[in-house]
């Protein structure tokens, strides 16, 4: 059986940290905790768990905190959580099995990351993280924002899910790193430039948004994934901005890189939807139905592949006259999400016009 040294960087978490750190003694051989300037209980908290806390002096840089704290490490691989990520229980039976059979030749594990739920605590919206790198091997974390370690080695694709529930936000943290880092005249990577772009855009900055976006893009460097995922915020920032044509442009850009996504196809719907043209609006919302999830580790918003075009084939087909079809659209919706709202409304309307 392999052995795991959990490494956590943390500042003011009293509210989660219990609940993290109660499900990863279940499985941690080590519980390391880094913590970068809290003023509340964390410590405290800690203690509970762990004697192996220390102090780091917070230098406005992710990857430098996970790194000192990947250097305290003393188990055979290493893992990382984020103070309000929360394992489900099956998930800790998973990873037990897992710490059992893994091929010991492995580099690194990868597990899936929820980061958003729907109201029946369905992941909402997910990605692939690297979770346990062998120490033995050096990995290293890079970018001081959006830190990430570089997946290479003998790589096992786990279907384990961590669930990330963010219960406090950070706004203009990021922002303030990346400016940071501009104004010390250090250049931006085409990663750099994609998380920027991001962070613009999460402050209301659209135009600035735009700019970088297109700087990204225009690197041709960036990882399939993120060029995707790029032209859809791209194409929503210019959309949001009246520049129409120019959104859609970007959203067929898309389609270079991979086949077609759920989340582009919904955003070319609504700009038709916007425009009254239900046929192509229909054409669409169809299509993003139908796809296949790609095999990949990026970015993908479930909704946007079932529950979200349903909705919206419902509303179209309605608009058109056809309420059969729009009756079909809005009961598929409810095998997805029976509790929704939305879902609800249109049956209480369907409901309404048989009187």
């Amino acid at each position: 059986m392999i052995s795991i040294s959990l490494c956590m960087i943390v500042k003011n978490e009293e509210v989660n940290l219990a609940n993290c750190l109660n499900c990863a003694k279940e499985f941690a051989d080590e519980i390391i905790i880094i913590d970068t300037g809290s003023e509340d209980k964390t410590k405290k908290i800690a203690r509970k768990f762990t004697d192996k806390i220390y102090d780091f002096a917070w230098v406005d840089d992710f990857a430098a905190a996970r790194n000192f704290a990947f250097s305290k490490a003393g188990m055979e691989y290493q893992m990382w959580l984020d103070a309000d990520d929360i394992i489900e229980q099956e998930e800790i039976a998973k990873i037990n099995q897992l710490k059992k059979n893994l091929d010991p030749a492995t580099d690194i594990v990868t597990m899936q990351y929820a980061t958003s739920f729907d109201e029946n605590r369905r992941p909402a919206f997910t990605y692939t993280r690297g979770r346990w790198f062998k120490r033995s091997k050096g990995f290293a974390w890079v970018d001081p924002v959006h830190e990430y370690i570089p997946l290479y080695g003998k790589i096992f694709n786990s279907d384990i899910m961590i669930s990330h529930n963010k219960s406090k936000g950070y706004a203009g943290r990021n922002l303030k790193i990346y400016e940071k880092m501009i104004a010390s005249g250090k250049e931006l990577s085409p990663r750099s430039l994609y998380y920027y772009a991001r962070e613009l855009r999460d402050n209301g900055r659209e135009e600035e948004a735009v700019e970088y976006f297109r700087r990204f893009l225009a690197t041709k460097r960036g990882w399939i994934e993120d060029n995707i995922t790029a032209c859809n915020a791209l194409g929503q920032c210019l959309s949001n901005l009246g520049k129409k044509e120019e959104a859609l442009e970007t959203w067929m850009r898309s389609f270079i890189y991979d086949t077609p996504r759920g989340e582009i196809c919904c955003s070319i719907g609504y700009l038709y939807k916007e425009r009254q043209d239900w046929r192509r609006a229909i054409f669409w919302f169809d299509l993003a139905a139908k796809l296949i999830k790609p095999d990949s580790m990026g970015f993908i918003n479930h909704e946007y592949w079932d529950y979200i075009p349903f909705l919206e084939l419902c509303v179209c087909y309605s608009k058109i006259g056809d309420i059969e079809k729009s009756i079909e659209h809005n009961d598929k919706a409810a095998e997805i999400r029976p509790n929704s709202a939305a879902v609800k409304y249109n049956k209480e309307y369907f409901a309404s016009l048989k009187k």
